[in-house]
């Protein structure tokens, strides 16, 4: 029945993709512009074919995806860059997706949107005891899911517009709009781009940056002295951390670059 449902619904986008094309191409021509990209979606899909379908249907509403087949790739595509919402099946090869998402809930808190063929109480009930924001069953409608992605989106990006005025990790506090550092309630002084680098790296939710990211977002240059990053890091760490040497707070990617670890961190609005 889903491979039946799969095969409708390419031939179906297959005749509205000239249509859908000449509507964007009419909308550019008249300034209105085609869609932009609104968010990114990670789907977690072992069969390519849905999740093609799923990508194909969330691009043509102006959100970018990026697809992978196993629990494991979605850890690492995780580490490599933020996403606002997952699309995550069950029955994965390897850490299925019950595994994936209490894994992940430790650390991210972006919606989560369960697709599987598993439509037994038991699996519904469990995926949203352990962190899962909707469940869909498979076959199902792509454009109720963009509708319900966009639902997610909408509400997820409005609990982001309400920063935190104040973030706190183990035994530090970090006002945000004093830009003051305390330690049990003792000030640390703290200069103004130490101060932006450890207020970046924590907003980044666990999310490794690499030093030119840092460099760019920070000093606003896209190319300069990225060195000066490591030596902003190391006299943080010398700050806050009980031993630099091995820190727990600000983290080493190897190959890569820095991330906070977000299970120190708790957010206070």
């Amino acid at each position: 029945m889903i491979l039946l449902w799969i095969v409708c619904m390419s031939v179906y986008l297959h005749c509205n993709d000239s249509r859908d094309s000449q509507k964007q191409s009419d909308a550019q021509n008249a300034g209105k512009g085609a869609h932009t990209v609104e968010a990114q979606v990670l789907i977690i899909e072992d069969e390519e074919e849905i999740g093609e379908l799923i990508s194909v249907y969330l691009r043509k509403e102006g959100i970018e995806t990026v697809h992978v087949t196993t629990g494991e790739n979605g850890l690492h595509a995780l580490e490599s860059k933020p996403f606002d919402l997952i699309v995550l099946d069950i029955n994965l090869p390897g850490i299925d997706g019950f595994e994936f998402l209490q894994r992940i809930r430790k650390t991210k808190d972006m919606p989560v949107i369960i697709v599987s063929a598993r439509n037994a109480d038991e699996d519904l009930i469990l995926g949203l005891g352990i962190g899962a924001d909707d469940f869909v069953t498979k076959p199902f409608s792509p454009k109720i899911l963009v509708a319900r992605v966009r639902a997610h989106l909408r509400r997820f990006f409005h609990e982001q517009k309400t920063e935190p005025k104040t973030l706190r990790f183990g035994r530090y506090e970090l006002d945000l709009e004093g830009h003051i550092l305390r330690k049990e309630g003792v000030r640390i002084s703290l200069p103004p781009k130490e101060f932006d680098v450890l207020r970046l790296l924590i907003s980044a939710r666990g999310t490794s940056m690499s030093p030119e990211q840092i460099y760019e977002k920070v000093w606003g240059m896209k190319y300069g002295e990225v060195a000066t990053v490591a030596i902003h890091i190391q006299r943080l760490r010398k700050r806050i951390e009980d031993d630099p040497s091995h820190p727990r707070f600000i983290e080493t990617i190897k190959g890569y670059g820095y991330r906070f670890n977000p299970e120190t961190l708790k957010m206070e609005r």
